[in-house]
């Protein structure tokens, strides 16, 4: 097995979104991971706050950020474990992101050797 890192972009607009909608989007999101982790996939993950900093350039200029349009900024991301890139991108089909037109991005996690 190896490990891949799904990058959550997008989803549900939890500023237009009612209470009812974004418990009920969240239980969706557990009952997946719920899924994933009970079958030995799920290794790790985490939602991503929506503010932070770029450093940018060997200055390591600080700014706020990610301004980027909101479908376009990683909201979260998950560590899996699969046989090749196609499992790891199977198992990601069944996510919550897609029912509100939001994506995965399936890379592979480089092993590192020291």
């Amino acid at each position: 097995m190896s490990k891949y890192m799904f990058l959550f972009r997008g989803g549900m607009d939890m500023k237009t979104a009612s209470p009812e909608q974004m418990q009920a989007n969240m239980m969706k999101w557990k009952n997946w991971m719920d899924l994933l982790t009970a079958n030995g996939r799920m290794l790790a993950g985490e939602p991503l706050d929506g503010g932070g900093r770029v450093l940018t350039g060997r200055a390591r200029k600080i700014t706020d950020g990610p301004f980027a349009e909101s479908k376009e900024v990683v909201g979260g991301y998950l560590i899996v474990d699969a046989k090749t890139i196609d499992e790891a991108a199977e198992l990601s089909n069944s996510c919550p992101v897609f029912e509100h037109d939001g994506s995965v991005e399936v890379r592979a996690v480089r092993e590192m050797s020291m």
